[in-house]
């Protein structure tokens, strides 16, 4: 029995191109690009070429993308600094109820410290609620807006450029964390800050991006720094960097391939466990949605016995469910979209998912949830 990696949506499997980058990057990377002798001047040569290429992805200009620490860290000074630039225009903070915990977590720090926020609702499917995210975005005092670009649990992609439009009309800078679409699919323009991590392309761990249009108003929430002008603190792990660039260019350039191939397996998935298990609730938008991400909830089903049960015979998935939280609190995505909260398994898939190992899932899942219920007599 082969193991199947299902969570690539929290981290996916290092890609080729990154380990090839990564160990060269080794030799010529360790030194500060910051300083003038022979081995900095070879380091900074290949940060100039990695933000470079990261900018050719995204089409974006190279001094417009930062390296953070992670994606969170990117996530956390994109909020918090985009609010410190328009304090004179107002302490606002509008974001849709489905954004990724670090935005919810910057959110709290900006109303502790005095400042105000806004949630809007979104369906059934996950979607946020276009006019009321224009009402929000268009009230005076509206300092920044953030929208994920699809949802992390559920993959419904969200209409970014009807909001982006939205935004520009209110004259308030929009924030797009496309941590979990970066590499897969296009993330629509109209937006000033965006953020991503590495790890989710098939990078490194602890790499994160921020990108900064030219003339939006930032401030740094940090401490002054010299490195990364001033946008991001600490040393860069150069290594690590130049791996995130050459995987994300690597899976830019597979990506239709890739999402055709993954959005048929998880078209299967939505369709066999529909059809095999009962009472299941599958959601998410069924066409809109990433490719490689598919979330269902089995009803009267505990979701940590659930994903032990699928862990023990060599799935490893994810949930949404609060049993898989330190916190004891259930999603919030899933709370804001009106679905069970309870008993959900997130699949989100990657370029060395294979077709065998979805069949196989299929077929053993139904007499895993039959067990489960059995045991609690249902």
């Amino acid at each position: 029995m082969s193991a199947a990696y299902f969570d690539a949506a929290t981290a996916a499997p290092l890609h080729p191109a990154a380990r090839e980058a990564l160990v060269a990057a080794l030799d010529d990377g360790w030194a500060d690009p910051g300083k003038l002798y022979t081995q900095a001047r070879r380091a900074r040569r290949l940060l100039d070429a990695a933000r470079a290429t990261v900018a050719q992805v995204l089409g974006v200009r190279p001094d417009e993308v930062t390296f953070t620490a992670s994606g969170t860290a990117a996530v956390h000074a994109a909020v918090l600094g985009g609010l410190a630039g328009r304090r004179r225009a107002g302490t606002t903070l509008v974001r849709s109820a489905i954004e990724h915990s670090a935005v919810l977590h910057a959110g709290q720090r900006h109303v502790a410290a005095g400042g105000a926020e806004v949630e809007v609702p979104v369906d059934l499917l996950g979607r946020v609620d276009l006019d009321a995210w224009r009402a929000a975005v268009g009230a005076p005092g509206t300092a920044l807006a953030c929208l994920i670009s699809a949802s992390h649990e559920v993959g419904t992609v969200q209409p970014v450029a009807a909001a982006a439009a939205g935004c520009a009309d209110a004259g308030v800078p929009l924030l797009v964390d496309a941590a979990v679409s970066l590499g897969r699919v296009p993330v629509p323009g109209g937006w000033q800050l965006l953020t991503g991590s590495a790890r989710k392309w098939g990078g490194p761990a602890g790499v994160g991006l921020l990108v900064l249009r030219k003339g939006t108003r930032w401030v740094s929430p940090y401490p002054a720094d010299d490195r990364e002008t001033g946008r991001a603190v600490g040393a860069p792990d150069l290594p690590a960097i130049v791996a995130a660039a050459a995987s994300l260019h690597a899976v830019h350039a597979e990506s239709v391939a890739e999402a055709a191939r993954l959005s048929a397996l998880v078209d299967r998935v939505r369709a066999t466990v529909a059809a095999t298990v009962p009472e299941v609730e599958i959601v998410g938008d069924p066409v809109d949605r990433l490719p490689h991400v598919v979330t269902f909830s089995c009803l009267y089903v505990d979701g940590e016995a659930l994903l032990t049960a699928l862990d023990r015979r060599g799935f490893a998935v994810s949930s949404g469910s609060a049993c898989t939280s330190s916190t004891l609190v259930p999603s919030h995505v899933l709370a804001a979209m009106g679905v069970l909260t309870h008993g959900n398994v997130r699949l989100s898939l990657h370029r060395d998912t294979t077709a065998d190992q979805v069949d196989r899932f299929l077929a053993e899942l139904p007499g895993i949830v039959a067990d489960l219920r059995a045991e609690v007599g249902l």
